[in-house]
């Protein structure tokens, strides 16, 4: 199902900001910064060797991370896996006991697609999958 950890993603509040911290002192290099439109996010990948660290600022008020970051603040918000088609894995995530958070694959960074795992049947861990 899975091929490899794909990048670990960490709500923000200013990608600006937090980039102050992730790549000025961590020395992270910065990979790409990227608008998506159609989920009104912006994703940073800084690398970190074997993985992506990918920053998500939530671009609108009524963005549901907004809600995520008013009650947990800034951190880690999700896992995300690299799978060989990610249609195909949420298609199949019921024969395993997972359901998909939507079963329509969501635009990612650089064109590729993702999904989500509904964190109700994954232990409470959300759980991401992108291919290109």
């Amino acid at each position: 199902m899975f091929r490899k950890l794909d990048h670990i993603a960490i709500v923000v509040r200013d990608t600006d900001e937090a980039l102050k911290f992730y790549r000025d002192t961590l020395g992270l290099p910065l990979v790409l910064s990227e608008e998506i439109p159609t989920g009104n996010v912006r994703l940073t990948h800084l690398d970190m060797g074997n993985l992506h660290l990918q920053l998500v600022e939530p671009l609108t008020d009524d963005h549901p991370l907004q809600a995520h970051l008013e009650k947990h603040g800034e951190g880690l918000h999700h896992l995300c896996f690299e799978t060989d088609n990610v249609a195909k894995t949420l298609q199949s995530l019921p024969n395993r006991g997972l359901r998909a958070k939507s079963e329509t694959p969501h635009d990612g960074p650089r064109g590729r697609k993702a999904g989500f795992i509904d964190a109700d049947t994954t232990r409470g861990v959300v759980w991401e999958m992108t291919a290109d």
